[in-house]
Order: structure tokens, then sequence, then C-alpha cells
């Protein structure tokens, strides 16, 4: 073989690492896998999520993974006729007694809406927002990353 080989064959192993080991990458982790699926059954489990106030009816139950940073949600979204006060404080008594707590702000006080418990190995976020068109939407976010929400 001649020199001009080396070349060509050093372009083109460059070549297969630049793409090819994103492509490998993207193709065996990128993505939700059985860890999110078995996050997402430990957050359905929470009763806060079927805690409705009085008066709401639910219109859905959803459970849903990001592929690209791979946050588990799992929620509830009411028909609710009340109002966002009375929702929230309803909620705070029901997070309360399944043993949420509220988010802590940095500079003080707590985020109205927003609860936090240590659920399956990772932190969760309980949000609560409505009711907006008569929908009340209630959420558990989380991830293995241990990301902040609210």
């Amino acid at each position: 073989m001649g020199t001009g080989f080396r070349p060509v064959a050093a372009l083109a192993v460059s070549g297969l690492l630049l793409t090819g080991l994103p492509a490998l990458y993207f193709l065996t982790v990128h993505g939700c896998g059985e860890g999110e699926d078995r996050l997402a059954e430990v957050l359905a489990g929470e009763t806060v999520l079927d805690a409705a106030p009085e008066g709401a009816t639910r219109e859905d139950r959803f459970q849903e993974c990001d592929d690209d940073d791979r946050f588990v949600v799992v929620g509830a979204r009411y028909r609710y006729d009340g109002s966002s006060r009375e929702a929230l404080r309803h909620y705070r008594e029901a997070a309360r007694a399944d043993g949420w707590r509220p988010r802590a702000l940095a500079g003080g006080g707590t985020s109205p809406g927003c609860f936090t418990k240590s659920v399956g190995g990772t932190t969760a976020y309980l949000v609560v927002e409505g009711p907006d068109d008569r929908l009340l939407h209630v959420e558990i976010v989380a991830d293995r990353a241990n990301s902040q929400w609210c």
C-alpha cells in the first residue's frame, strides 16, 4: 500500500469516530428506559394524584417521559369550577397528609402550588396549576438527575 492510503484511512477512521460514537450513544443511552418506567410506576402510586377537591371530576390520568432529558411526569387533569385559591388550599392539606412539603425558595418562603418529597430514590415535585378554563392540573415530575422543578 502506498503512503497516500494512510491519510485516507485516517480520515475515514476519524469520520467514523466523529459520527459513529454520537450515533452509538444516541441509540444505546438516549431516551427513556426501564429506570424511567420504574420511576413512573412509583410516582403513579402517589395517592395525592387522586385527592381531588370536592366538586372536581377527573378528565384523564397520564404518564409521560421526555426522551431528551429523561424526566418523568405523572398526573391528572380535573374539571373543576372552584377557584385556584380553593384548589391550592385543598392540595396543601392533601399534600401534607401524604408526606409532601412546600417547595422552599432560595430567598425564603415557599412556592405556591409546588411541593417536594423523596420518591423512588430521587426528589419529586408535585405541581398544582389552575384551574384554567375549568381544568385543574396536578402533576408529579421527577428524574434521576435530581433536577429542580417549579
